[in-house]
């Protein structure tokens, strides 16, 4: 079992920062700056309350704070481009700053990840893979900022709906995020600037994200690092019957499994737990050396 991915150093790097992801993988906190998100809508929907939010993430270890304007639940409406501007860009460069860490804006919008990056945003993450947007490719061209690629199924007002049945979902998802990277890469944009994202509940099954986790080392085919969100997520729920927020310890489960497999980020809410799973992990698969 390989730590890292096909044991070799991989670069996920653009002007403003290169992070060497043969070392400890980076933790990834969740600002979701809404009313509605599953987990902690409304929470921190004011500055005010985000930046605290914020300092705790850093102060316990957060590589990147991933800041979100619009819910990607299942079932969610679309928000429009000045409501989600509102929401993330005052937050966005107040993070920028008072601190030194990465920033991550999570849409699916053109105007707004080009918003971002002129707020000084370092990486753009889309669950759509930069297709929602028409406009969303030609706003990664012309910068060069970090991409994460996700896979979906649809959208999210309609991706857990229909049939969701797949004779192998890790070959879906890697077929769908190979022809999303080539894509990017025949218009210019360097591949090492490209991670990926399986899209653990997007438009999948409870046995499909279960099979993704756990075969989540076949991703490495791609050549990206792989980011594993499954923080708090209805897959957790599924198994251990346990309501939104008593399923840390599932989701500790969760990513542990999915370092082990290769994943060189993780995205989720609570980044003290996080930041240990990581140490132990690191640690029971290097002897600590």
């Amino acid at each position: 079992m390989r730590w890292s991915v096909r044991n070799t150093t991989v670069r996920w790097s653009e002007s403003h920062w290169q992070s060497s992801l043969s070392a400890a993988p980076l933790v990834m906190g969740i600002i979701n700056a809404t009313p509605d998100s599953f987990s902690d809508g409304g929470r921190f929907q004011t500055v005010k309350a985000a930046l605290s939010r914020v300092s705790d993430m850093v102060g316990q270890g957060a590589d990147i704070i991933d800041v979100g304007g619009e819910s990607t639940r299942p079932g969610a409406k679309p928000v429009p481009v000045d409501e989600e501007l509102k929401r993330v860009i005052p937050i966005i460069s107040e993070i920028k700053k008072r601190h030194d860490v990465l920033v991550s804006i999570d849409t699916m919008k053109a105007a707004v990840a080009e918003a971002a990056i002129r707020s000084g945003v370092d990486i753009i993450n889309d669950v759509s893979a930069l297709t929602a947007d028409p406009a969303m490719e030609d706003v990664a061209c012309a910068s060069d900022v970090g991409l994460i690629l996700m896979h979906m199924r649809g959208r999210p007002e309609t991706m857990q709906l229909g049939d969701l049945s797949s004779v192998d979902v890790v070959d879906d998802v890697c077929q769908y995020l190979q022809a999303r990277i080539d894509a990017l890469v025949s218009k210019g944009i360097m591949r090492e600037r490209i991670a990926v994202d399986p899209g653990i509940g997007f438009g999948k099954t409870v046995e499909q994200n279960l099979a993704l986790i756990n075969r989540l080392d076949e991703l490495a085919v791609l050549n990206a690092p792989v980011l594993l969100g499954v923080s708090r997520k209805s897959v957790l729920g599924a198994i251990t019957e346990r309501p939104v927020d008593q399923r840390e310890a599932a989701g500790c489960a969760a990513h542990t499994v999915g370092l082990l497999k290769g994943a060189r980020i993780i995205r989720v809410h609570e980044v003290a737990v996080a930041r240990d799973v990581v140490r132990m992990t690191s640690a029971l698969v290097t002897g600590g050396a």
